[in-house]
């Protein structure tokens, strides 16, 4: 892997940039929970645009990948999402770095990776802590399979986040619910997928505030309507100090991830499976259409903030503090 030139100054200022715009530093006291609604990529994600769904909590950590405690000072949190045909497991729990990064420490994240520095990058996190999770392969090195998705999703993905403040409390209670929990998975791409685990989480920390939309994605819970859910619930409720920010993918030669879409959203947007509904079906055809028009539009915010590894340095050189994530 290419060396990256890491001064002790260049190693803080990352840390405060990340931290800033997760509403870490900026609001030390106050514990948050952050929806990740995250772009698809490679081919599966042109055939299947929705995207994958998890949840930030920046004051809850990780004792293992399926057992969750208090964050101590200093710790960034975690991210907790459902996986398909990991372990054998409904959620899985890994810190914010490792996740998003697929290394242990801030100061090891890469400016710029190509796909061999990504793979070396998650073989070595699988070696160090994921072979109980992903056991290795016939060969002895790291198996097949989709314990990838683990480690290193800014390298294959753009991440939208949105954020509203917590309480101590409302963590300790999610804490002991899933650490109590039986803990097994049974994955269904229709009605228990990644975005109903994320809409379960929420309704934890806030009650009735997901739901699903059987106008706009015909009742599938989407990565982008537990996100429409969410900010809609924000917005009628301003004490919650909703936010919003953006976690690029990390440059490279990695193909760029792609726009998340909704089920309607999907279908008129693609000629492939638009144009047959309209010659079968053009009541149907119509009332996909009539159904995206209606519920399934959903725009970003344009000023989200930016996460990216230099800007914080850039910020600094100028004598700038670091952004934390905008109110929306």
């Amino acid at each position: 892997m290419k060396k990256q030139s890491r001064t002790h100054w260049a190693t803080y200022i990352r840390i405060l940039s990340m931290a800033a715009v997760l509403g870490i530093v900026a609001r030390p006291s106050h514990a948050s929970v952050a929806l990740l609604m995250e772009e698809p990529y490679g081919d599966l994600g042109a055939f299947d645009p929705a995207g994958h769904s998890a949840v930030y909590l920046n004051h809850v950590c990780a004792a293992s990948p399926t057992e969750l405690r208090v964050c101590e000072r200093g710790e960034l949190g975690v991210v907790i999402s459902r996986y398909h045909k990991i372990h054998k497991t409904d959620w899985i729990a890994m810190p914010l770095a490792a996740y998003l990064y697929a290394v242990d420490e801030v100061r090891a994240v890469p400016q710029t990776v190509d796909k061999a520095d990504v793979a070396q990058l998650r073989n070595a996190y699988w070696e160090k802590h994921l072979t109980e999770l992903a056991p290795a392969g016939k060969d002895g090195g790291p198996p097949k399979g989709e314990w990838t998705q683990l480690v290193g999703a800014s390298y294959d993905r753009q991440i939208h986040g949105f954020v509203v403040e917590t309480t101590a409390e409302q963590d300790a209670r999610f804490i002991a619910r899933f650490n109590d929990r039986r803990n097994v998975g049974h994955f269904n791409a229709l009605f228990h997928n990644c975005a109903d685990f994320s809409r379960v989480v929420l309704d934890i920390y806030l009650p009735h505030s997901i739901h699903r939309n059987f106008i706009a994605d015909l009742g599938i819970t989407t990565p982008k309507q537990v996100a429409r859910a969410l900010v809609k619930y924000g917005k009628k409720h301003p004490e919650l100090q909703m936010s919003a920010f953006t976690i690029l993918q990390v440059p490279g030669d990695l193909p760029r991830s792609h726009p998340v879409d909704g089920v309607d959203e999907s279908l008129v947007k693609s000629k492939k499976y638009l144009l047959p509904l309209v010659v079968l079906s053009p009541p149907l055809a119509g009332a996909i259409v009539v159904g995206y028009l209606a519920e399934g539009r959903m725009r970003l915010p344009e000023d989200a903030t930016i996460f990216e590894i230099g800007a914080a340095q850039r910020a600094a050189d100028k004598g700038t503090p670091a952004k934390r994530a905008k109110p929306m």
